[in-house]
């Protein structure tokens, strides 16, 4: 039976695996870079921070994490046709980073298992709703599309130096980078203004992170359907976070086995009252209906392991490797 290392990799690589990937078991992921840190802030339950953007980000102490809290006060960037004046960017590279943490967490990685991995939250669309939230950056992609590439342009090259610091000081084997474009039923725009925004800026981004030897996967728990050959054309090599919402057999046999789908299950499962009977139907409804398919890897749509309530990622996980055991010959 091949590592949860070599399993992923020879499922990214077509390679014939010898069973699902489950869940998260194949990363070994570290947090604690020092470029990531300044980028999407600090954030401690209870406490409101500022971030290095200047965007508010609050953290209720009965959520399972911080969102930017965005008023007509507060916004960054109040006239799209002054966010230089307005806007402040942080220039990662004339800062003195200290990677000693990262690197005693790096090494701490069982590298013969897992694929070391950062995570990079907070992309290009995210940034702009948290800059100027949702309802100024849908209508000012509409109404003031000039400044709005300008600053996405401005923006993403803060991304690339945040990635190649990143890669330099990490060496990450894999990067899950987030960014959100939909809802639960649709993208937040039509899927010409997305490819018109972000599609060349994701392939220069992504095409950067290949060429240095990453492996890329895109976060977004939401609907894709629309875009997802866009997604598998500029470099994405998994879609995490696909919700069944996406109608994930069809989305698979458009696309051929070209962008592994990652996600499936519902996370409507992981609340309060759950059952593990509840759990197991679920994973075992998605392991049955998308792994036939292929270029499939379940596990909740969140952005990264775990659950927010305690015990759903185990029954999960043990759910999937039942399938497996049942499945392939190990």
């Amino acid at each position: 039976m091949y590592t949860p290392r070599e399993n992923f990799l020879r499922t990214v690589n077509k390679d014939n695996p010898d069973r699902l990937v489950c869940d998260y078991t194949a990363f070994g992921i570290v947090r604690d870079d020092p470029v990531t840190d300044l980028d999407r802030g600090i954030r401690v339950k209870g406490k409101e921070i500022v971030d290095i953007y200047g965007t508010t980000i609050i953290w209720p102490e009965n959520q399972p994490g911080g969102m930017p809290h965005v008023t007509e006060e507060n916004k960054v960037i109040k006239d799209i046709t002054r966010w230089r004046e307005e806007l402040k960017l942080p220039d990662y590279d004339s800062m003195d980073l200290d990677w000693t943490k990262n690197r005693a967490s790096v090494a701490a990685v069982d590298k013969e298992n897992k694929m070391l991995t950062s995570i990079m939250a907070t992309g290009l669309f995210e940034r702009l709703h948290f800059l100027m939230g949702f309802e100024d950056t849908l209508v000012n992609l509409l109404m003031e599309p000039e400044a709005m590439h300008d600053l996405l342009d401005a923006l993403l090259e803060v991304r690339m130096t945040y990635v190649r610091l990143l890669i330099d000081n990490m060496h990450p084997e894999v990067i899950i980078h987030h960014d959100d474009w939909g809802n639960h039923d649709s993208l937040f725009m039509q899927a010409d203004v997305w490819r018109e925004f972000f599609k060349e800026r994701y392939r220069k981004l992504y095409g950067y992170m290949r060429e240095r030897g990453v492996i890329v996967i895109h976060h977004a728990d939401c609907h894709c359907a629309a875009i997802v050959k866009d997604m598998a054309e500029i470099g994405v090599q998994i879609w995490q976070g696909a919700i069944p919402n996406n109608d994930i057999c069809k989305v698979q046999k458009e696309l051929n086995g070209d962008m592994i789908i990652m996600g499936g299950i519902d996370a409507g499962i992981d609340k309060p009252d759950w059952t593990e009977e509840e759990v197991r139907r679920e994973t075992r409804r998605a392991c049955d209906t998308y792994a036939p398919n292929g270029a499939f890897i379940p596990c909740l749509t969140y952005g990264g392991p775990g659950s927010i309530f305690p015990g759903v990622d185990t029954a999960i996980r043990d759910e999937i490797e039942k399938y497996n055991a049942e499945h392939y010959k190990l």
